[in-house]
């Protein structure tokens, strides 16, 4: 299962007002110089329907506002962070073809999703500060199909006891919707017949615990 975690988590307390939908996922890409490039070879959680393609921020450092609530020149006040918080605006006037957001903060790479469009790469590339590169990944679904179709699968956690238990589910930044349960060859064909083919994935979850205090 691939690692989602609320980008809040990753960059301090003042990150919180950024969007529940954008999440870290630690990502082992590459960085290059220059301008805006098309990766052939793609990347790491690339969508295996299309390429990638990478600019690199030319907008001096500050030109962005700061997360709000966040002390000029603190941790949380860098190129790559101000950066993220432009896109978490960016993404809701592109609701139409953005899909997701991952970050790897080791390579201070923001990496986006979405359906490929103009628009959307000259505005977050034209934003980006200098010091950060912006990948950008083709995928065929917005975010807003994808949190639908979550929300279908997940209204009703216990419709399938006794065929299956359905665990987690969650929308990754790639462009589909992950399904936990704890018998996939089961529940599979089960979910995929009900909810349709495309933009689901199945695999298995062990049993959740509760803390015992």
């Amino acid at each position: 299962m691939k690692h989602r975690t609320w980008i809040a988590a990753a960059i301090g307390t003042a990150a919180v007002t950024l969007a529940a939908g954008l999440w870290i996922d630690a990502l082992e890409t590459g960085h290059t110089d220059g301008g805006l490039k098309a990766d052939p070879a793609g990347a790491k959680g690339a969508s295996p329907s299309g390429g990638v393609t990478e600019c690199v921020g030319a907008q001096p450092a500050g030109s962005l506002p700061g997360l709000p609530g966040a002390p000029k020149g603190s941790s949380d006040d860098t190129p790559l962070y101000r950066t993220l918080a432009y896109i978490d605006l960016a993404q809701r006037r592109h609701a139409a073809v953005f899909t997701g957001l991952s970050v790897d903060q080791r390579h201070q790479t923001a990496n986006v999703w979405r359906i490929p469009s103009a628009a959307l790469d000259a505005d977050l590339c034209g934003a980006a500060e200098k010091g950060v590169t912006i990948r950008l990944h083709e995928t065929d679904v917005n975010r807003k199909t994808l949190d639908a179709l979550a929300g279908r699968i997940s209204e009703d956690m216990h419709r399938w006891d006794g065929t299956f238990q359905l665990r987690e589910v969650g929308v990754e930044s790639e462009g589909f919707v992950h399904v936990g349960v704890d018998d996939p060859a089961k529940a599979e064909p089960i979910l995929k017949e009900t909810f349709g083919e495309k933009y689901i994935e199945v695999e298995h979850v062990g049993q959740i615990e509760a803390d015992v205090g």
